[in-house]
This record gives C-alpha cells, structure tokens and sequence, in this order.
C-alpha cells in the first residue's frame, strides 16, 4: 500500500491551497479517507474524513473552510482549504482506514505565513 501525498508549500494568509493523496495498492473504495495535521510541538489531530459511501465530517476548527472530496475513479482524496490563518501551519497527512487498520501516507507540510 502507498499513499502519496501532494499540494503542501508556503501559503499567505487567506490562501486557498488544495491537497491531494493518490493511494495504490489497496481497494480504495472500501476505505474511509482522512486527512489530519500535526502542527509543532502539538498532537497529530483529525481534520476531516470522508467514508465509503461520501459521508464527511470535519473538525470545529476547520468547518466551513476545508472541503473534503474522493474520486474513487483516481483512488485519490482531495482537502480543498480556504481562508488559511496561521494557525492551519502543519504537516498534513492523509490516511485510509477500515476496520481498526490504518494506512497512512508520508505527510505534507503547510506553512501558513506572510
């Protein structure tokens, strides 16, 4: 199983960056997709999660401004996220999961900064 995580870099204040996990290897389909962030010196987090049958769900903190999305066509989740304040700094990470069994994928880095 690989999960290749893409989209992360610097973003100002207010940006609208759009990160990508492509997963191979595995039957995307059946998995649930999360992504969650780590920022520093914090614990890692859960940002958002979309099940098999498109079901999403989001952290208070990040509702109303990320969007998640799958295309199991592509085997790949999609976090659209709008209005980036500072404190959206973080290693990004995405994630499958099914069953008490989670992949995770290598993580990409947001920096939210002017």
């Amino acid at each position: 199983v690989q999960l290749q995580a893409s989209g992360g870099g610097l973003v100002q204040p207010g940006g609208s960056p759009r990160l990508s996990c492509a997963a191979s290897g595995i039957i995307f389909t059946t998995y649930a997709t999360s992504w969650y962030r780590q920022a520093p010196g914090k614990q890692r987090e859960l940002v958002a999660t979309i099940t098999s049958g498109r079901l999403t769900n989001y952290a208070t903190s990040v509702k109303e401004r990320y969007t998640i999305s799958r295309d199991n066509a592509k085997n790949t989740v999609s976090l659209q996220m709008n209005s980036l304040k500072t404190e959206d700094t973080a290693v990004y990470y995405c994630c499958l999961g099914k069953g008490g069994m989670n992949y995770w994928g290598q993580g990409t880095l947001v920096t939210v900064s002017s």
